[in-house]
């Protein structure tokens, strides 16, 4: 689309958008075009885009993944201790088959060992997983949460 003949169809719609404070990439997606599009016509105009908001907003959006993180971490810290803590329980397991094609449940005193070690795998990619997001975050609490998985490292024989 050229300049100029964005300017006489869309070019009101555009520049109403841009009074608004909107950036030039939310003005390209409202009018289903490209960024380039937009920016070609914004110079053409002579308009600038205040970065501040795009600063502001590309701030805001790193807020945003680092708490999804944290979010994430908490869970699969959660849920590795879980796991971990339910290792050496007794283990429930179902059995059909038989001439009479039978159902049974049969309790184990815990786990057999393929299922303790896929545990023990799993909490460990975790644990893992969990270091780096807390270096990465540099949390506050950062000393408790290295604490924490510094435990959770002992008990699974990780260092």
């Amino acid at each position: 689309m050229a300049v100029g003949t964005f300017q006489t169809k869309r070019g009101h719609e555009a520049r109403a958008l841009f009074d608004q404070g909107l950036g030039c990439n939310a003005i390209a997606k409202a009018l289903r075009v490209g960024a380039a599009t937009i920016s070609r016509w914004a110079e053409a105009e002579g308009l600038v885009f205040d970065r501040a908001q795009v600063d502001a907003a590309n701030k805001a959006h790193t807020v945003d993944l680092a708490a999804a993180r944290i979010r994430l971490a908490a869970k699969m810290s959660s849920a590795a201790e879980s796991m971990l803590d339910a290792i050496d329980d007794e283990y429930l397991v179902y059995n059909f088959g038989g001439k009479d094609n039978e159902y049974a449940e049969h309790i184990l005193d815990s786990a057999p060992v393929e299922v303790k070690r896929s545990i023990i795998v799993t909490a460990g990619i975790t644990f893992d997983k969990l270091t780096k997001v807390v270096e990465a975050e540099g949390d506050p609490d950062e000393a408790s949460a290295k604490s924490m998985l510094a435990e959770l490292g002992a008990f699974l024989g990780v260092s």
